[in-house]
């Protein structure tokens, strides 16, 4: 058993938090995340309250959090309501400022945790009275910016040794096993937050022939970019892109958004379909470079086992290297 500051404040046996991928990390997966041990998130994302309600049912009476996006939340405030109502474990926002929703959060009583990419992002989010900063690096799958998790981590660490020693540390972006897990501990962090190897799950809503493709994909033919923002019709700032797995649809258009966006009606519908069909040769596949460490698609629990498993050989290894 791996024992944190995260999971002696969380009540949790296992330093792990599934990531509240908009869409894809429904009920089921948040569930069966939060009974294996760890702390699942549904992916509010952009903020339906339908789909909000409908996953907080899905996931029964299993204790689970919830995310959103900031910006899109605002849009949607009564989203917000419906998750504080099933009292959820924990709140999660990114990609914009958590200040307007944090007072409702506290009020709650539900711990509020963010989703940082910059120093400047962690700095608000303290303002805000965060419980947990979450350190996103690029590698992640979905929205992000530039900086690496390697890097940011330990950045973020110091920051809150310095300014807030009571606040917890995660680490989102590129870990997808024991050997990810135990590096970011050895940076600072007190759990992780992992995307890509949960939405290669049994539970995850992606269509199977996304999941497919995302397994025999490496992180090579991952790259950020603006165009599948633009067919979906989300107006992201501009400081974030979206990892995906490339294809003929990024190959074309990656250097011609201006091109895309004179076409995006068509394109748009058909992008689309074939994202509900799982057709990975149009859609992309919403995943990071730890796509390249996924082979098999099993049930979450499974996942967090052996992700718990690998971890505390890697650090045993570690450890026996001093002499």
């Amino acid at each position: 058993m791996l024992r944190t500051r995260l999971t002696e404040a969380l009540g949790l046996r296992h330093p792990v938090i599934s990531a509240p991928m908009a869409l894809a990390a429904g009920g089921r997966l948040a569930a069966a995340v939060s009974r294996a041990g760890g702390l699942g998130m549904i992916g509010g994302g952009y903020a339906d309250p339908d789909w909000t309600a409908r996953e907080f049912s899905e996931a029964g009476n299993e204790g689970v959090g919830c995310g959103f996006i900031t910006w899109s939340l605002a849009d949607h405030p009564e989203a917000l309501e419906i998750a504080l109502s099933r009292a959820p474990r924990a709140l999660f926002l990114s990609f914009g400022d958590p200040a307007a929703f944090a007072p409702a959060i506290h009020a709650a009583g539900v711990p509020l945790i963010c989703q940082v990419q910059t120093l400047a992002d962690a700095r608000a989010a303290l303002d805000a009275g965060a419980a947990v900063l979450v350190a996103q690096g690029a590698e992640a799958g979905g929205h992000g910016e530039r900086r690496a998790t390697m890097t940011l981590v330990p950045e973020v660490a110091d920051l809150l040794a310095s300014r807030a020693p009571e606040v917890l540390l995660c680490a989102a972006g590129g870990i997808a096993d024991g050997r990810g897990l135990a590096a970011v501990l050895s940076l600072g962090a007190d759990g992780a937050v992992i995307g890509t190897r949960f939405w290669a799950s049994e539970e995850c809503l992606a269509a199977p022939g996304l999941k497919q493709a995302a397994l025999a994909a490496s992180g090579d033919d991952t790259l950020r970019t603006k165009t599948v923002d633009v067919v979906r019709g989300r107006d992201w700032p501009e400081r974030f892109d979206i990892r995906v797995i490339r294809n003929a649809f990024t190959d074309r258009w990656h250097d011609d958004l201006a091109g895309l966006k004179a076409q995006a009606a068509p394109i748009a519908e058909a992008w689309g379909q074939a994202a509900a069909a799982g057709d990975a040769a149009l859609a992309n596949p919403i995943v990071g470079e730890a796509t390249g460490l996924l082979h098999d698609l099993p049930p979450a629990a499974e996942i967090l086992e052996r992700l718990i498993a690998e971890t505390e050989a890697v650090l045993s290894r570690t450890a026996a290297l001093r002499v």
